[in-house]
């Protein structure tokens, strides 16, 4: 199973970036996502093993943004690919087994075309406009979030992600996403990861008693 909550990492630097990793890693992250954009490959790979080695030491799940020969490099527990036009098959062949892909999607139709290229969890992006990323694509809010669930009935994780805070978790949950993706309110307050935390398995504790009932 993935964890509930995924810490998009974020940085003015990407040295900040190394170090907000290892502020959500004391902090009780379970998963965190590098997230580095407009880097050589150089670089990334450097900062990647540094992720990876302080990921390991905290037990901690590591996810690659975008690029699949550095998850395979470092042992990173898998990737994230951003764009739907991304060789899925390609990735899964140069990676290890063991190791999980996971895609972005805005619609309906993305999610289906992920689906199809058997992912094993998917981003349901943006939640709402988010301060650090181009809003190109439109806002799901939580009618947007509700209308895709209920049309895909779909066993692999989906997770909400854009500009979502501890208010949201409740509501979000309710749509039947799996989990939630943050960057920003972690970031403020690495401390706010505990209440997410709480937030979310309380749900989970919710859904079992109604199960069970």
């Amino acid at each position: 199973m993935i964890p509930k909550l995924h810490y998009i990492s974020e940085g003015s630097s990407p040295k900040e970036h190394i170090e907000n990793i290892q502020k959500a890693c004391s902090s009780g992250a379970e998963l965190v996502l590098l997230h580095l954009k407009n880097i050589s490959e150089k670089k990334h790979l450097k900062l990647a093993k540094e992720a990876r080695e302080i990921t390991s030491y905290f037990q901690t799940r590591l996810i690659i943004y975008e690029d699949f020969k550095i998850a395979r490099a470092v042992k990173a527990d898998g990737v994230h690919l951003d764009t739907i036009e991304t060789s899925y098959m390609k990735a899964r062949i140069h990676l290890y087994t063991w190791q999980i892909i996971g895609g972005t999607a805005n619609t309906l139709q993305d999610c289906e075309t992920l689906l199809g290229e058997q992912v094993d969890y998917i981003t349901l992006n943006p939640f709402r406009s988010s301060a650090t990323e181009d809003n190109l694509q439109p806002v799901l809010g939580l009618n947007g979030y509700t209308a895709i669930i209920e049309a895909l009935k779909t066993e692999t994780p989906i997770i909400g992600t854009g500009g979502i805070t501890t208010k949201d978790v409740k509501n979000i949950l309710e749509t039947g996403v799996s989990g939630i993706g943050v960057s920003e309110e972690i970031t403020r307050d690495f401390d706010s990861i505990k209440t997410f935390n709480k937030l979310l398995s309380a749900s989970s504790t919710e859904e079992q008693r109604h199960t069970f009932e």
